[in-house]
């Protein structure tokens, strides 16, 4: 008599799990992950294993069917982390007893853990997100393990978003799994994505209905897998709110699990029975999760405006509303001041109905409010983030009048047109036109200062990035405007700026113009820009300045004095720059070049990387670059200076940084867990050697009996005269020779290919931001826009630091021993170094094209070059990568005509366009 066995999903740890149609649901314990709870990875990071495994018997004994482990930390030696606790849970009898689910975003942690788990697991998880290739290749070792996979919906477009991307992905996934690799339908799990719902975005309301419904057509038409999620993503919007939070989880799974939802990544100790939810709450979750009665974010708004008022389960937090009982202009100065939005549509209607025109209440209360921010920030009692939030008060505000003031518009004009008379409007606010100049896409410092200036009742024309010239010009005498911003960052953005003012003198135009930007200086707006046109160039420092300088400038009993004063200061700046007797010597460049760095290359042995040629990272882990992050420049940009963490414990800034703070690691966890960016790199290794001041690059391996395929990358050194025994550096000096004699040049190359050495570079970019920052403009929201952006650039320099580390101890694994602290890392302790072109070691941009050349980078990552050599998307990074433990940062600075002449020979270009790029260097 033969017995037939069910197609369920069987799993084991020390007893068996068997997933039959009236197990209903499957609580994966989540809490024995270091990315999911602080104290495990506190643990793990300390090497209190056992004391980690308390963690794992608390899931258990709270009811976890499996236990989903996770080593995924950029601290972590994620395969030895996962290979010691797999191993000390096999020995805990009533741990050991459920399956395990295997969890990581890298395979080989993976691996580590499947040689080590002794029943029938889960892995957690692989996908299409790297080509069906790497995807069936992952499933063929899951399979030969013996184990269950969990299959993220995420292909080579991205993760799946919407209904149809989700159905999509699955049913590609379920044919290849079935049809050539040869999984059983009951083995294969889908993880749909649960995305963070109530956000305030209108695009991410539907999030659980598209996932509930998926799951519904999924097992409609495969019965036999199952679906799974991470169920605690859904109420991101909700950190630190848990009585909500777990509410929504109870709800959102009473409706998956109707439609078929299998298991779920979900803290079993926490999650309430549905029926004893308290009904206003479960029907607030409801409308919220079904998308129900949400127009205009309704629902939404109520879930946020009841979760205000709940501190914990069954406690009420006392909010002070005093404010409230003062007069509608004191309640619009108090939201104004404090960053409220929450009653500003009902204050401002209150208002509207108060006074006779709508265009009243922004001349009266708003912008007394708005003037009244505007001492407060330049007194230093406010700072700029609560700045920015005082702007997105007042624009959600004006929002709500601005239809009225039309109406009254269209009104007056019909008027005026029945009695045959003319229209005379008022002047209105002085206009100021913003424009960051062609070929930078640098915009950061421009939108704060367009923030601020508008907090301060200007009119603000943004014409964004990479803006022509002509087009600069053009609008301003469209718009009328009162003056003109310029902003850049790159270095070729200062002669565009220099082109811009020379065509406001030929045009005979009048507007004061502002420099401001990164690389802009008060020395070189005086000598090079402010020749170029006499009705005014004031370069401004910081967003905080622009104010007092734009009310001197329209103020036509203050400007003649202080554009007065400006052009004496600029006038005595060029002279002093264009007389001064340099207290400096020079080397001449063949002087230098034989005072190169000495190193022992007879006795050095280079070490040889990984692999020679490049590496591709499609969609790293956001969750690791967190890590890394290096929060001093965060603030910064928002014009806080100080060391962090000392910022946040600051007696004068200390306060607002702390909330900046908070709020950036908010916007980092929804980022993160929604999948907002995507985080793109490529690095690669070749065989090189130097040559002068020129380092010869072996584009493929070389071979006795063929000629190398190559790329010539062209270096500068310095030339100023050096105290003995210090050296004229130039980066080539860190790669070892191709010949003997010092400073040979010739196109013939020495073997054994053994004695040569090796040359690295990396690009990395930050991909998505726009659609999210279009949501933010959208919802008048600049604060979060900047936020956004600045978080961006920060993951961007994550990701450079994150590879650079990984290639000192992997990729190329010059360093294997390395232990370095994340601070120590900040502060460059590590050896090697990774110099950008462009900066001072390499300031010339120009060898951006070799590099993107050999790395492939718009090909493999998307990053494109504009006319100036800015790289976009704007959160990008490139450079090289140098190993010899003498490399180290310098500045080249200034060098000398018979240099310039050399260089420009060596790369092949003329003389006149070498010295445009490199104009800060050709200085005196």
């Amino acid at each position: 008599m033969s017995t037939t066995i069910k197609p369920f999903l069987r799993l084991s740890g020390l007893e068996p799990l068997i997933v039959r149609p009236e197990t209903n649901f499957v609580n994966v314990g989540e809490r024995t992950n270091v990315t999911g709870s602080k104290k495990f990875a506190r643990l793990i990071l300390n090497n209190q294993y056992e004391e980690a495994l308390s963690v794992a018997r608390q899931q258990v004994e709270n009811g976890a069917q499996i236990l989903d482990v996770n080593m995924d930390d950029a601290l972590l030696d994620g395969v030895k982390a996962m290979t010691t606790y797999i191993n000390l849970l096999q020995s805990e009898p009533d741990i050991a007893k459920i399956p395990i689910m295997v969890d990581s975003s890298k395979f080989e942690i993976i691996e580590a853990g499947l040689k080590c788990i002794q029943g029938r697991c889960i892995v957690n998880s692989i996908s299409m997100k790297e080509g069906e290739k790497k995807f069936i290749e992952q499933a063929y070792i899951c399979k030969a393990f013996g184990a269950a996979v969990v299959v993220m919906a995420f292909d080579e477009q991205g993760q799946a978003d919407t209904l149809e991307r989700k159905v999509e992905i699955s049913e590609r996934a379920y044919t290849i799994l079935t049809e050539q690799v040869g999984f059983d339908p009951q083995d294969i799990i889908f993880d749909i994505n649960v995305f963070a719902i109530a956000t305030g975005l209108e695009e991410h309301n539907n999030y659980g209905v598209d996932f509930i419904e998926a799951t519904r057509i999924i097992k409609q038409r495969h019965p036999l897998v199952k679906i799974s999620g991470g169920v605690s993503n859904l109420s991101f919007s909700f950190r630190g709110n848990e009585h909500v939070r777990e509410t929504m989880h109870s709800v959102f799974l009473f409706h998956a699990i109707k439609a078929g939802m299998d298991m779920g990544i979900v803290n079993a100790g926490q999650l309430v029975v549905y029926d004893e939810i308290e009904p206003n709450l479960r029907d607030l979750c409801e409308d919220v999760i079904l998308n129900r009665n949400n127009d205009n974010n309704e629902a939404t708004e109520k879930l946020i405006a009841f979760a205000e008022t709940v501190k914990a389960k069954g406690k009420v937090q006392e909010k002070d509303e005093k404010w409230r009982d003062n007069s509608v202009e004191e309640r619009l100065k108090h939201a104004l001041v404090n960053g409220i939005t929450e009653y500003i549509e009902t204050d401002t209607e209150e208002a509207r109905q108060k006074y006779a025109k709508p265009l009243d209440v922004i001349e009266g209360p708003l912008m007394d409010g708005m003037n009244f921010v505007g001492d407060l920030f330049g007194a230093g009692k406010m700072f700029l983030p609560q700045v920015v939030k005082s702007a997105r008060v007042m624009k959600k505000s004006v929002a709500v009048l601005t239809p009225y003031i039309e109406q009254e518009k269209e009104d007056r004009r019909l008027a005026h047109i029945a009695a045959g008379t003319i229209n005379e409007e008022g002047a209105g606010a002085a206009k100021i036109l913003l424009a960051t100049v062609k070929g930078d896409v640098h915009d950061i410092g421009k939108n704060i200062v367009g923030v601020v200036l508008g907090c301060n009742g200007y009119d603000i024309i943004d014409l964004g990035v990479m803006v022509p010239t002509d087009k600069i010009l053009d609008a301003a005498i469209k718009h009328n405007v009162d003056i003109i911003g310029l902003s850049g960052l790159i270095t070729p953005s200062l002669d565009e700026m220099v082109h811009v003012a020379r065509e406001m003198t030929r045009r005979g135009m009048k507007q004061p113009l502002l420099i401001g930007g990164a690389t802009t200086s008060r020395m070189h707006t005086a000598v090079k820009i402010a020749p170029q046109y006499g009705n005014g160039v004031v370069h401004v420092l910081d967003a905080s300045r622009s104010v007092t300088v734009a009310g001197s400038l329209l103020n036509n009993d203050t400007k003649p004095a202080f554009l007065g004063g400006i052009t004496d200061e600029y006038v005595k700046l060029k002279y002093s720059f264009d007389n001064k007797k340099s207290v400096k010597s020079y080397l001449s460049y063949e002087k230098a070049l034989k005072n190169k760095v000495n190193i022992d290359w007879a006795s050095f042995q280079p070490v040889k990387p990984q692999f020679i040629g490049t590496k591709v990272f499609a969609d790293f882990d956001l969750a690791e670059l967190r890590q890394y992050i290096d929060w001093k420049p965060f603030f910064i940009a928002w014009e806080m200076h100080g060391n962090f963490p000392a910022i946040l414990t600051d007696e004068i800034v200390g306060v607002e940084a702390t909330k900046l703070y908070n709020d950036a690691n908010a916007l980092l966890d929804k980022i993160i867990a929604e999948k907002w960016l995507t985080a793109k790199g490529v690095i690669g290794f070749w065989e090189a050697g130097s040559e002068g001041d020129t380092v010869v690059v072996n584009r493929e391996p070389l071979t006795v009996d063929r000629e190398p395929t190559v790329t010539r990358l062209e270096f500068l050194r310095q030339q100023i005269q050096k105290a003995p025994g210090q050296p004229n550096i130039s980066l080539a000096d860190f790669i070892k020779p191709l010949k003997t004699s010092d400073n040979s040049r010739s196109n013939t190359y020495d073997l054994p290919l053994t004695t040569y050495d090796y040359l690295g570079a990396f690009a990395v970019t930050i991909d998505g931001i726009e659609p999210h920052i279009k949501a933010f403009e959208a919802n008048l929201d600049d604060y979060n826009k900047i936020m956004l952006q600045a978080l961006a650039d920060r993951f961007a320099e994550a990701f450079a630091e994150c590879l650079h580390l990984k290639t000192r101890k992997e990729y190329w694994g010059y360093a294997t021993d390395e232990h370095l602290t994340n601070d120590e890392l900040i502060h460059e302790k590590y050896l090697g170094i990774r110099p950008a072109p462009g900066y001072p070691a390499c300031p010339d941009h120009t060898e951006k094209y070799k590099l993107f050349d050999m790395l492939k980078v718009t090909e493999s990552i998307g990053i494109t070059l504009t006319e100036s050599l800015a790289m976009y998307p704007a959160s990008s990074v490139c450079g090289w990568y140098f190993a010899n433990p003498q490399s180290q940062y310098y500045g080249v600075g200034k060098i000398q005509p018979d240099q310039m002449e050399d260089y420009a020979k060596r790369k092949d270009m003329p003389l006149e366009e070498i010295e445009r790029w490199l104009r800060q260097n050709m200085e005196g």
